[in-house]
C-alpha cells in the first residue's frame, strides 16, 4: 500500500497541474523544483552556524555551504553531501532543510556541494566535482574545524549516486578511505533495467519519462552508461569500500537498482546496511512537512552517522 501522505501529495500534485519535469526546460524544471520547497519542506531547524565556501576543483570553483552542529567536539566528524535532482536539478538551496537536520540529528558537521549540473556541464563533471570536494575536505577542512579522519559521504538518487562513485574513485587513488556511505535511494545503473522501473515507471513522482529526461541532459553518448563512473553497479571491484547504508523507497523506481548496489557491496566483503521504506515513493525524505516517514529516515540516517563517526 502506498502511504496514505504519499498518495495525498500525488493527488494533490495532479489536481494543481503541477507540470511533470519531463515537459520543461532544464531552467524552469529547476525553478519549479525549488518553488515546490514551500508545499513539501518543514521549517528549517536551528544548527550551530551556517558559513559558504568555496572549493578549488580542477575544472571549476565548487560553492559549498557548511552545517555546523550547536555543540559537539572540535574539530568536528563531517558528512559531505550532493544533494538530488539527476544531476540536471537542484543545489545548496533545496536541500538547504535536509542537511539542516542530518546535521542536527548526527552531531556531526555537513558540507553541502553544489556540483556541476547538465546538460552545461555533462557527465563526468558531476563526478570530478564530487571527488574534488571530499579532497577538499582532506586538504583543508582542519582550516574549517572538519575532521578528516571521520567523514561520511552521502547524498539522495543522483547525489547518492555521486557519493558512491566517490567512494570508489578515493580508493582507487590510494586516499584515506571514508567511514561511511550514506545512500538515500541512489541511482546506480543508468541502463534502467531492473524491474522496478517497469513496476513504478508511472504515477509516483519520478516517472520513466524523467529518468530518461535527466539521463539525456547528463549523459551525452548511451555507450557511457556502462562507465562505473556513470553506473557504481557496474564496477568490476566493489571491494575495499566504506561500510554503507542505503535506503530505499518501495515505489520509487530506483529501488531494485539500489537493493542490488547493497547486495553487491555486500558480496564484495563491505559491512552493508539495507532498508527500504516500502510505502514511499522518490524523494521523500525531503517532504518532511507533508510526509511523517521523512523525519523517521532522517533520524535513522542520524543514529547511523553517530555511530559509524563518533560522537559529535
Amino acid at each position: 500500500m502506498l502511504d496514505p501522505q504519499a498518495r495525498a501529495l500525488i493527488d494533490l500534485m495532479v489536481a494543481r497541474q503541477v507540470p511533470p519535469t519531463h515537459t520543461l526546460d532544464h531552467l524552469e524544471a529547476r525553478r519549479f523544483y525549488l518553488e515546490r520547497r514551500a508545499i513539501t519542506q518543514p521549517d528549517p531547524p536551528a544548527v550551530g552556524a551556517v558559513r559558504e565556501l568555496h572549493a578549488a576543483g580542477e575544472h571549476a570553483v565548487l560553492p559549498m555551504r557548511l552545517y555546523e552542529p550547536v555543540q559537539g567536539t572540535w574539530p568536528h566528524p563531517v558528512l559531505v553531501y550532493y544533494h538530488g535532482g539527476g544531476w540536471v536539478i537542484g543545489d545548496l538551496d533545496t536541500h538547504d532543510v535536509v542537511c539542516r537536520q542530518l546535521c542536527v540529528n548526527s552531531g556531526c558537521a555537513v558540507l553541502s556541494v553544489d556540483y556541476r549540473l547538465g546538460p552545461e556541464h555533462r557527465f563526468p563533471a558531476a563526478v570530478d566535482d564530487a571527488h574534488a570536494a571530499a579532497r577538499w575536505v582532506r586538504e583543508h577542512g582542519a582550516a574549517h574545524g572538519l575532521d578528516a579522519t571521520r567523514m561520511a559521504l552521502g547524498g539522495d538518487s543522483a547525489g547518492g549516486n555521486l557519493a558512491a562513485v566517490t567512494a570508489i574513485a578515493m580508493r582507487d587513488a590510494g586516499e584515506a578511505a571514508a567511514q561511511l556511505q550514506l545512500l538515500i535511494y541512489p541511482a546506480t545503473d543508468m541502463r534502467a533495467v531492473a524491474p522496478s522501473h517497469s513496476h513504478n515507471g508511472q504515477g509516483y513522482v519520478l516517472t520513466a519519462d524523467t529518468i530518461a529526461y535527466f539521463r539525456r541532459h547528463y549523459i551525452t553518448d548511451p555507450q557511457q552508461w556502462a562507465d562505473w563512473r556513470a553506473s557504481p553497479l557496474l564496477a568490476q571491484d566493489l571491494s575495499h569500500l566504506p561500510p554503507a547504508l542505503v535506503l530505499t523507497a518501495g515505489f520509487d523506481p530506483l529501488r531494485d537498482e539500489g537493493r542490488q548496489y547493497a547486495d553487491a557491496l555486500s558480496a564484495a566483503g563491505v559491512r552493508t546496511q539495507y532498508i527500504c521504506f516500502e510505502r514511499q515513493i522518490h524523494g521523500f525524505i525531503t517532504m518532511g512537512r507533508v510526509i511523517d516517514e521523512a523525519h523517521s529516515a532522517l533520524d535513522l540516517c542520524g543514529a547511523v552517522l553517530r555511530r559509524a563517526l563518533g560522537p559529535g
